[in-house]
């Protein structure tokens, strides 16, 4: 059975000002939304990881496998108007916030389509919420504010316009990204910035 419901992800709402997104709660099933979460890889410090650079349980690795095949590519062309199916994806997974995360940006140009899928059995803080944002200067400036919940999805087309961040939050705050991207060699240079990244931010985790 299949674990992410692509008929609601088809059918939620999209956001064309001032970029192209949309909001999907429920995108993965509920009945299998817990044995994939108890599933996500133990990550100790903050930072994006390659999924390589983690042990997930079996569960969480075929929600992976589903996410980056082609029925989920071809269900995000179809909502973006894009054509994504020779495009690489680049898929990372973050465990832990710092109080650094959540900074305005639009993302790299290397990038064409973001999807953030979350983690987390509810969500009480302020922070870490995602926010959708009008432009660079204010977090206060949103267009929409969607907390880290278990299963849902915050999908967007990368632009000159899609800003987007966070108020600050440390602690455990899960989610898996997938990118579809320009070329490959984009996605080996976004990963290698990631490892990198990750490595020294482990090492100053256990110093």
């Amino acid at each position: 059975m299949a674990i992410l419901d692509l008929d609601t992800f088809l059918q939620a709402p999209m956001a064309t000002e001032p970029f192209q997104y949309t909001v999907v709660h429920g995108f993965i099933r509920p009945e299998q939304a817990q044995a994939v979460r108890a599933d996500f890889p133990e990550i100790d410090y903050a930072g994006l990881l390659p999924v390589e650079a983690t042990k997930p349980g079996p569960n969480f690795q075929a929600l992976i496998s589903e996410l980056t095949g082609p029925a989920v590519t071809a269900a995000f062309s179809e909502k973006f108007g894009v054509d994504l199916t020779d495009r690489p994806t680049m898929v990372t997974l973050r465990g832990r916030c710092s109080e650094r995360d959540g900074r305005i940006h639009t993302d790299s140009e290397a990038k064409l389509v973001t999807a953030l899928l979350y983690f987390n059995d509810g969500w009480e803080a302020q922070g870490g919420r995602l926010r959708l944002l009008r432009g660079p200067d204010d977090l206060n400036d949103m267009i929409a504010e969607v907390p880290p919940e278990l299963g849902t999805l915050v999908a967007f087309r990368r632009s000159d316009k899609s800003f987007h961040g966070h108020e600050p939050y440390v602690g455990v705050r899960r989610y898996v990204m997938i990118n579809w991207m320009t070329s490959g060699l984009a996605a080996q240079r976004e990963l290698m910035r990631h490892k990198i990244s990750a490595q020294a931010k482990k090492v100053l985790h256990y110093a």
